[in-house]
């Protein structure tokens, strides 16, 4: 959605920027034999900044006459590169959005639209980047070629010490800087919308379906991890299967079998003694002249 929004706005403002500017740069040459004084030149350039046509006429101090300059550079190819990616930018993305609001369907059948729509602004975000480097690049050789400086070293005149030249009026490069901005924009918007475009095609909706063996080969290892512990710990009796079942129950009776076995020796090596008693002879105590009390007398022997 913020491709639909943004991208032809920052095209347009990319194109319009370089393809319609304008430039104006006015010096001022004066003679010190005082025959021609404050006479004004005016230069004027723009795109397709083909600097080498533009031309001027610069007056002669010594004569009447007056010479013909060409400024130096040609700085075409650039410019119209640029202007020419922005233009095609615009038109495809106005294209594209229509085709998003009122032909989805179509959009999506047999995986078409998107793949196309992945290559174009594959192509576009490459297609921005080097069409903005290679116009930053001439602009600065435009304004180096364009420098009051560079332009009064041209004129005869002005190359003599005795004149003097002067410059009252020069060009602003803040429109050419925002084309610039603007086409590094460009390139920062398509490049972003590579994503959002690759996850439409069929490729990326292959791997999301697919995943990789790797993974799934480590999925399939710890289910069988997961699923082997929970089986030895809850029933362990299956994985053994019936022999070592029946073994495992003979064994348990024979155990307790043993355990009955040493009870029984225990029981018999422990003896249970009550204190031996026996009657003696009958003894008679007298206390004060009385019998106190006649019959057997019970000797305990303690253990």
């Amino acid at each position: 959605m913020c491709m639909v929004i943004f991208a032809p706005i920052f095209a347009i403002c990319a194109f319009a920027t370089c393809g319609g500017y304008h430039g104006y740069l006015q010096v001022k040459v004066d003679c010190s034999a005082r025959r021609q004084n404050n006479l004004s030149i005016n230069i004027e350039f723009g795109y397709p900044f083909r600097l080498q046509q533009i031309h001027f006429k610069a007056p002669l101090c010594d004569t009447s006459r007056e010479e013909v300059v060409f400024l130096s550079g040609d700085f075409s190819a650039a410019a119209q590169f640029f202007v020419t990616v922005g233009v095609l930018a615009f038109l495809y993305s106005f294209f594209a959005t229509i085709v998003y609001v009122y032909y989805q369907n179509k959009y999506l059948k047999n995986n078409r639209g998107p793949l196309v729509d992945f290559l174009v602004t594959v192509t576009f975000s490459l297609m921005w980047l080097l069409s903005s480097c290679c116009w930053a690049k001439s602009l600065t050789d435009i304004k180096a070629a364009t420098n009051p400086t560079e332009v009064l070293l041209l004129i005869a005149s002005c190359r003599e010490t005795e004149n003097r030249c002067a410059t009252t009026q020069e060009p602003l490069w803040s429109r050419l800087n925002t084309s610039t901005v603007f086409g590094f924009l460009n390139a920062i918007l398509w490049s972003g919308n590579i994503w959002f475009v690759f996850k439409e095609t069929g490729w990326y909706k292959t791997g999301q379906r697919y995943p990789s063996r790797t993974s799934s080969r480590k999925r399939s290892s710890e289910m069988r991890e997961r699923l082997y512990s929970e089986s030895s710990f809850d029933q362990p009796d299956d994985d053994f299967g019936p022999f070592r079942q029946d073994s495992f129950t003979e064994s348990r009776g024979d155990y307790n079998k043993q355990l009955e076995r040493q009870a029984s020796i225990n029981q018999s090596q422990v003896s249970f003694s009550l204190p031996e008693t026996y009657l003696g002879k009958a003894v008679i105590y007298e206390r004060e002249n009385k019998v106190a009390s006649q019959g057997p007398v019970i000797f305990v022997n303690e253990m």
